[in-house]
């Protein structure tokens, strides 16, 4: 399959994506139960790691973000969870254009497929790159595919962009004593 060929059809993947209608349950039993997500995106259950990483996409698909509380909900019960950072990983991203027609397609652990858009704008919180994924929820873009942007990024002043859908996104600055990229 050529990368082009992957690209569309990864993004047709994440715009087809039918994900439960979290929004519109209202649940009477509200509760909590003993999954942490650590601040590197490992989810832990009774202090025992998840081995299956179908599972967290599974949850990942009823997890909701209410002000700063994380919950996993169904029809009849919402159960906070906690949280240490953000409940989701970019573990990849695909590259298509060039320039300022560059389209940055994300994955995340939980299954998404999306491009950096200004609905799912990329932003740096200190020195962590994140980006937003649905409905309040972020994704911590791991190391790696961190590197990879700046590699594509270009230098405008003293800042690090990098482009997708027309809009820049500044990854920091070139001065590392400016806590940036």
């Amino acid at each position: 399959m050529q990368l082009d060929e992957l690209f569309s059809s990864l993004e047709a993947e994440g715009r087809t994506r039918r994900l439960p209608p979290i929004e519109r349950w209202r649940p009477e039993r509200v509760g909590s139960i003993d999954i942490h997500i650590s601040a590197e995106g490992t989810w832990f259950h009774e202090g025992t790691v998840f081995r299956r990483p179908a599972l967290v996409k599974l949850l990942s698909t009823v997890l909701l973000r209410e002000d700063d509380a994380y919950y996993l909900v169904s029809p009849h019960e919402k159960l906070r969870i906690s949280v240490a950072d953000v409940p989701l990983l970019a573990v990849d991203f695909e590259i298509r254009g060039k320039g300022t027609q560059t389209d940055l397609l994300f994955t995340t652990n939980g299954g998404d497929h999306f491009i950096a858009d200004v609905d799912h704008p990329i932003f740096m919180n200190g020195s962590r790159p994140y980006v937003h994924v649905r409905n309040g929820l972020e994704a911590l873009i791991v190391r790696s595919a961190f590197y990879r942007l700046v590699e594509q990024g270009e230098a405008v002043g003293e800042c690090i962009h990098v482009w997708s859908r027309g809009r820049a996104f500044i990854l920091g600055t070139d001065d590392p004593g400016r806590g940036g990229a």
